[in-house]
Formats: structure tokens, C-alpha cells, sequence
């Protein structure tokens, strides 16, 4: 049997993550997470649903004028989201 260079467990995990094609999946959920960081607490309170499918996010907001300052910002918000997750998984958010 022939030995190779030990790898890191993340090394492994990532590498299962792409073979099996899972890794965007994993960092929209991730990004999804990140939502009450980047919009901040006092927004994150007035969002009642989110989730996320196939790079969109979609929120419902309990306030039309809230939902309207988002709706500006979106791009943003979405940049923020990606930097952070490291990868460009979201693509758009859709505001309820």
C-alpha cells in the first residue's frame, strides 16, 4: 500500500464537499446565518421568514417601508453576504 501526505480533516471535508457537490449548498445555509450580522439586529427582528434556494434568498418583511430600504440596498447586502462566505453563492433576495 503506498502512503501519501496526511491531510487536514478540513482538507478532507472539502474535498468531499466538492466531490459530491454539496459546497454551495453548504454556504448558502452558511450566508443564511450570516443574514442578522450584516443587516444588523434591529432589521433581523422585523424578518419573519427566511430561507434560502438555489442562490436566492427570500425574506419576509413585517414592514413595507423596511422592505422598501432593503430592496435599495440589496446589492449590498448580497456583496457583504458573498465576501463573507468567500464565495459568490448568493444571487439575489427577494423581499416579501
Amino acid at each position: 500500500m503506498k502512503r501519501t501526505e496526511a491531510k487536514s480533516i478540513a482538507e478532507i471535508i472539502g474535498d468531499f464537499m466538492q466531490q459530491e457537490d454539496i459546497e454551495d449548498a453548504v454556504l448558502e445555509q452558511k450566508a443564511l446565518r450570516l443574514w442578522q450580522q450584516v443587516v444588523g439586529p434591529g432589521v433581523n427582528r422585523m424578518t419573519t421568514e427566511r430561507y434560502v434556494e438555489n442562490g436566492v434568498i427570500t425574506v419576509k418583511i413585517s414592514s413595507a417601508a423596511l422592505r422598501n430600504d432593503l430592496m435599495l440596498s440589496r446589492t449590498a447586502i448580497i456583496t457583504q453576504l458573498n465576501q463573507l462566505v468567500g464565495k459568490p453563492v448568493i444571487k439575489e433576495i427577494v423581499f416579501r
